[in-house]
């Protein structure tokens, strides 16, 4: 069995565009006298590895701990692409993979692209960048994405991933309520 962590560290990853950056502090540590290390966190739920629920899009989406395992974990094919995805190459690239495509490269959808996920009833997709669409209208795929009830795994780190088909881990961290949230994501190669 082989293990692949294909999450970003949270501290050093790219933050989306208007993003505020996680930030920590040290609000007790050992070497200046206190019985343990302790860490305050301060993050957007969409910094580094993380994963998309349909709130974050949709008031009436699915929040992320509404999520269930089965869809943020299981088998999952990764493709390598880049550029502009658009609807009738989505279709081509993702028939017979299954439900769960990772998607590898500097690869953004169309909302075509997203409609042809959408149609094919694809529970996630997941991509090595902080955003779905393209840089400049993100709105619409993930619209589209989210409204079809699919989980968005962003920030992923595929570069030493091959082709092929592995099991996903990626649960996010159970935020009641939340819009996303942040996820340890790793893929397992019998």
């Amino acid at each position: 069995m082989e293990l692949f962590d294909i999450t970003r560290e949270l501290f050093s990853s790219r933050v989306y565009p208007g993003d505020p950056a996680p930030e920590y502090d040290r609000i007790m540590e050992v070497k200046n006298g206190d019985a343990c290390n302790l860490t305050y966190l301060k993050m957007c739920a969409h910094n580094g590895t993380h994963m998309d629920a349909p709130r974050h899009f949709l008031d009436e989406g699915k929040s992320i701990d509404e999520l269930p395992l089965e869809q943020v974990m299981g088998v999952c094919y990764v493709l390598r692409y880049d550029g502009e995805l658009d609807g009738e190459t989505a279709k081509m690239l993702i028939s017979g993979r299954g439900k769960k495509i990772l998607w590898k490269g500097d690869v953004f959808f169309s909302e075509d692209a997203a409609g042809a996920f959408a149609e094919a009833g694809l529970e996630l997709v997941g991509v090595e960048s902080q955003t779905v669409g393209p840089a400049d209208h993100t709105e619409g795929v993930h619209k589209i994405l989210l409204g079809a009830g699919m989980a968005i795994l962003e920030g992923l780190v595929l570069e030493e991933v091959e082709e092929g088909t592995y099991f996903l881990c990626a649960q996010p961290l159970k935020l009641a309520g939340c819009d996303g949230a942040p996820c340890r994501a790793v893929l397992v190669k019998e």
